[in-house]
């Protein structure tokens, strides 16, 4: 089975990471805090209705500390 991405792609990890901020670093951070505040609740929401259990899952792994 292929791997996909969960938050964040493969190119946004790499320019998120660099040292130096610069405007592919501000525009993969833009893209990920979209993704965090417009898309995830949506799946939060759609986990806690029809699947708590793996909202559940996702909470152990998005929470840890």
């Amino acid at each position: 089975m292929a791997q996909s991405r969960a938050l964040i792609t493969d190119t946004e990890r790499e320019y998120i990471a660099e040292e130096e901020s610069g405007p592919r670093k501000y525009e993969a951070v833009s893209r990920v805090r979209a993704r965090i505040f417009d898309e995830l609740p949506k799946d939060v929401a759609l986990l806690a209705e029809h699947h708590p259990k793996l909202l559940e899952e996702l909470r152990k792994v998005a929470c840890e500390e």
